[in-house]
């Protein structure tokens, strides 16, 4: 299998523009050194140096540039703009699954094409994430090849042993790519990248890579740095970068964000798989004394433990969380005589290793925070777990399989020998974990459910097969717990990691028969398989952030046969399989994001409006502005929707609910954003319970037929069901007049500039301290006459594909070329900015489309055969007027046109169009959202294909989402050929439908 990358991903490359305009305006330029390089034998006889030229990145912009263009992509994804530009670090948070490391070595490729830069170094935090980075840019080589034009680029991996790599990275022109573990490089003492070495011509390593200027990129940098002032972040700076990239959905430390997308923009967007929770919690097992450990404190030298405990009540035993102390009786803690003689002993705080030591008659035991001593056998809700995990992967196979998706089930445990040891002879024996997914697998395989999933597997040997584990190996072949936290745990991680990686790809494939992998921590961070749809959890969920970590070894979009990303969360789900119940796991996990990401749910930030776009009178759109953005917070400050610390209050929610929320008439061109925005920091992170999602099945007449088989149903069906083909039609001459138009009105180029500032140095035991004299900064304009200029055309044809003669005509048209001559390269950005602007919206206005056949259709027969699937929570139940027996719906918007077309007499029946329903476009598929059939006056039947929008106006929609609707309006008009067409309608609600027919 071969896995297929999507090049046109808009939030990807949002992601990659947001990092490439820091630099707008810098040039195409390098700087060059000298490398010497000294053997032995030159040194003893000829007495003299051979040299290299070194290649590395120059930055030619000034900080006040750079402060500027900082702020204007910062204002341009709603960031709060930074005051001042502290140092060259700046973050991108992307939600884990959503591409991230893509990101990054696209990145690479587009600085290279703009800018020049060749010299690139990519830090991380373990072996595993190092993996998957080599990986990464195996796959991807292709691609980028295909996208760049065969630009040629290195990349390895830093080994210590083999320096010489380190001397090439510094000598070659091509694009240079290092990627090291930060723990390679972190110890001055020990590294060999400090030392004097012959292979990189006598000098130090680091020297080398310092004088390239790389830009260092930092995968997971809050498990590289060790903090601000860590050895990590020491060594990073140690680089001389030209600027360091830091890439992580969870950040420590945010140096100047460029760009986010979080983990509940992730969610809302579909672009990670729908998280739902099958949650197993023990009820009514009370026959024996059960302590847990939930946590210690130490207030003031008074040193307490947090148990769970089986508290007796008035109605009976309940599960509470008690405090006691050094010495407590637990039977006088809990009332109930089955914990006599149950002792609290000691209590110890100390970070990393809290314990609080439990005595009962016959022994004593040590409890660290999380774990368990009686209470109901362990082993026994363990094998219920793996049989519900089991189940789940089972079922989604039914469902997946015939769409050709491998399904992926992944097992957390506790310690190594729970799946697997070894005997006295040193032969590997199966552990409880192993035998019991054996048991449970044979059993589940003759259930008649999973019948179609077994006819020709043997089941003699088909258990063993299907699972696996993988643990660090150490170097005498046993398994081992891993460790990256020094040089023997990374070589047997490396063991581990290497057979992982390696299989990325044939897991995915049917021909591989493994299905389910048991891991200890090896597969934490830096394995991520995008068919993992079930994570159980067979060890306790406490760390603070265990439960982000494990689903996020499920989160990615799964890939078919053909290594193709398939969308929508009908297909994906991930379960996940805990022992807490669902509403403490979304809790707790809300809880996890919020400490990890700054997301406040529920708090609305003084500068949270700020991105949004304006358009002004001159076409041009901006960003709305921080001080508006305040004016607007002062707003629903005073009339009481927030407080003084921006806590969302239910008058705010209620307001959102019912449509009434007023704004003052400055903003109400930006009501739909202002409302999309609110709506969002008002709500929470949705996570689906697994015991609430159900199967909706197609909904029965009198008749005891399904209403998809009556004539109505077909009348309303062949209207809409014939697929077509388009094509654009450009009106050449209107597109080049628009063009120069665009750039004829653009905003000026501004000259390069020399900024000047004065401050004090003084030299104290401190070390060397400066402070800026007051008023002593100004700028001067550069009158840059020398300066080579670019292939100004070559440069345009790569960046809008348009021809020669036709950018000739536009440039000359324009009357903006002295601009070029002024500052080339902030020039040619802009006007391809302004072109591919254009374009976009002469290819919408351009298109034509044309019906395939009689015989290209959407067949009827799909809606038996296409399994819908929804939960209780966003399902619209026990229909009359539906093509299903329950409604699954997206939104707000689209459950209040639901229960409209349930309530109007008019309605005779409507389906909520499935998502294999798919119109072809320009800019990807398009999923329309409703068929209606309307029945006026008793007499006249009227069809209808129905968008819901929260908005009609086009202003408020994405670019690409109007865009859509325009294709969609083209498609229809297109059918529209016999007596009494469908029509196309764009509605916020089913009045917006009435008043076409009215």
């Amino acid at each position: 299998m071969k896995l297929h990358f999507e090049p046109d991903l808009d939030y990807q490359k949002q992601a990659i523009e947001s990092v490439c305009d820091l630099f707008r305006g810098q040039e195409a330029c390098r700087t060059e050194f000298t490398v010497t390089m000294r053997s032995p034998e030159q040194q003893l006889t000829l007495g003299v140096a051979e040299t290299d030229l070194g290649v590395g990145n120059r930055l030619t912009l000034l900080d006040d540039q750079l402060l500027k263009n900082l702020q204007d992509v910062q204002m341009r994804n709603g960031l709060a703009p930074a005051g001042t530009l502290a140092s060259g670090d700046f973050t991108v948070e992307m939600e884990t699954g959503t591409g991230k490391t893509y990101v990054y070595l696209r990145t690479i490729f587009e600085l290279n094409k703009r800018y020049g830069f060749t010299k690139f170094v990519i830090v991380v935090p373990s072996v595993a994430i190092k993996e998957g980075v080599y990986k990464s840019l195996q796959i991807t080589e292709e691609h980028f090849k295909a996208l760049y034009a065969g630009v040629p680029v290195d990349f390895f991996l830093y080994d210590s042993a083999k320096l010489g790599q380190v001397r090439n990275f510094a000598t070659s022109s091509a694009i240079q790519v290092m990627v090291v573990t930060v723990g390679a490089i972190n110890k001055k003492d020990v590294n060999n990248l400090y030392k004097d070495s012959e292979k990189t011509g006598g000098e130090k390593p680091i020297d080398l890579i310092r004088a390239t200027h790389p830009i260092v990129i930092v995968d997971e940098p809050q498990s590289v740095d060790g903090g601000l002032t860590g050895a990590g972040k020491t060594a990073l700076d140690a680089m001389n970068p030209l600027c360091t990239l830091r890439y992580s959905a969870t950040h420590a430390d945010k140096h100047h964000m460029v760009f986010r997308l979080d983990a509940v923009d992730a969610y809302e967007r579909k672009l990670v798989k729908q998280i739902e929770v099958a949650a197993a919690t023990v009820e009514d097992a009370f026959n024996k004394p059960y302590v847990r450990l939930v946590g210690v404190t130490n207030k003031r030298g008074r040193i307490t433990a947090q148990l769970e405990l089986h508290v007796q009540e008035a109605a009976g035993p309940k599960l509470r969380e008690q405090s006691v102390s050094d010495g407590d009786d637990l039977q006088q803690v809990t009332k109930r005589a089955i914990y006599a003689d149950f002792r609290v002993g000691e209590i110890n705080t100390a970070k990393g290793s809290e314990f609080v030591e439990l005595r009962y008659p016959g022994g004593e035991v040590a409890l660290a925070i999380g774990e368990t001593h009686g209470g109901v056998d362990e082993l026994a809700v363990q094998r219920e777990m793996i049989r519900r995990t089991i189940r789940e992967h089972l079922e989604k196979e039914k469902l997946l399989r015939p769409k050709g998706i491998k399904v992926l089930s992944l097992f957390f445990i506790e310690s190594v020998d729970r799946y697997r040891k070894l005997d006295a002879q040193g032969q590997a024996v199966k552990g409880d974990y192993a035998r019991i997914f054996e048991e449970e697998y044979r059993r589940a395989a003759k259930l008649p459910s999973y019948q179609s999933l077994f006819a020709e597997v043997d089941l003699t040997t088909a258990a063993e097969e299907v699972h696996n584990g993988y643990f660090s190996i150490d170097k005498k072949g046993g398994w081992t717990e891993t460790a990256d936290n020094n040089a023997a745990g990374r070589e047997n991680a490396e063991r581990a990691y290497n057979l992982i990686m390696k299989e990325k790809e044939r897991l995915l494939d049917f021909a591989t028969p493994l299905k389910f992998i048991f891991s200890h921590s090896a597969l934490k961070e830096g394995w991520d398989n995008p068919n993992v749809f079930q994570i159980c959890a067979l060890r306790e969920m406490g760390s603070e952030r265990e439960r982000r970590q494990t689903i996020g070894r499920g989160l990615r979009l799964c890939v078919n046969q053909a290594g193709e990303r398939v969308r929508g969360f009908d297909v994906n789900r991930l379960t996940v399989i805990a022992t807490e119940s669902y509403e403490d796991f979304a809790e707790n996990l809300q809880k996890e994001i919020e400490a990890d990401t700054g997301i406040r749910f529920g708090i609305v930030e003084p500068h949270q409006f700020a991105g949004i776009p304006v358009a002004g009178a001159d076409g041009q759109v901006t960003a709305l502005g921080v001080e508006q953005s305040k004016l607007l917070w002062e707003h629903l400050k005073a009339a009481g929707h927030i407080d003084g610390k921006g806590k969302v209050q239910d008058s705010l929610k209620q307001a959102l609910k019912d449509g009434t929320l007023a704004l003052p008439d400055a903003f109400a061109a930006q009501r739909t954003q202002v409302l999309e925005l609110l709506r969002k920091v008002s709500g929470r992170l949705e996570v689906k319970n697994a015991d609430e999602r159900r199967t909706v099945a197609l909904r029965k007449g009198a008749d005891g037929k399904a209403i998809t088989l009556g004539e109505e149903f077909k009348a309303l069906w062949d209207r809409i069901k014939h697929k077509t083909t388009y094509r654009v039609q450009f009106d050449n001459a209107k597109l080049l007049q628009d063009c120069t138009k665009a750039l004829r009105d653009a905003p000026s180029v501004p000259k390069a500039r020399l900024q000047w500032r004065k401050a004090d140095i003084a030299i104290g035991k401190a070390g060397v301290q400066t402070n800026e004299q007051k008023d002593s900064a100004y700028t001067v304009g550069l009158d840059e006459s020398g300066i080579e200029l670019p292939d100004l055309l070559t440069d345009l044809q790569d960046r809008t594909q348009l021809t020669r003669r036709s950018l000739v005509t536009i440039l000359t048209e324009s009357g903006r070329l002295d601009d070029f001559r002024r500052n080339p390269q902030q020039f040619i950005e802009q006007t391809a900015e302004q072109i591919n602007r254009c374009k976009r919206l002469a290819l919408v206005d351009g298109i034509k489309y044309q019906k395939l056949g009689d015989h290209q259709v959407y067949a009827q027969e799909l809606f038996e055969q296409q399994e819908l699937t929804g939960y209780l929570k966003s399902m619209l139940q026990d229909t009359a007027k539906s093509i299903h027996e329950h409604v699954v719906y997206d939104s707000t918007t689209e459950r209040d046109f639901a229960q409209a077309l349930e309530f109007n007499q008019d309605v005779m029946l409507y389906a909520k169009l499935p998502n294999w329903f798919k119109v072809p476009t320009p800019l990807g598929s398009y999923n329309p959202d409703w068929a209606v059939l309307l029945q006026k006056d008793g007499m006249q039947r009227l069809y209808f294909v129905v968008e819901t929008k929260s908005s009609l106006f086009a202003d408020d929609l994405r670019d690409k989402e109007w865009a859509k609707i325009e294709c969609g309006r083209a498609h229809f008009a297109a059918l529209a050929t016999g007596e009494n067409p469908a029509r196309y309608v764009v509605a916020r609600s089913f009045d917006d439908v009435l008043q076409t027919v009215n």
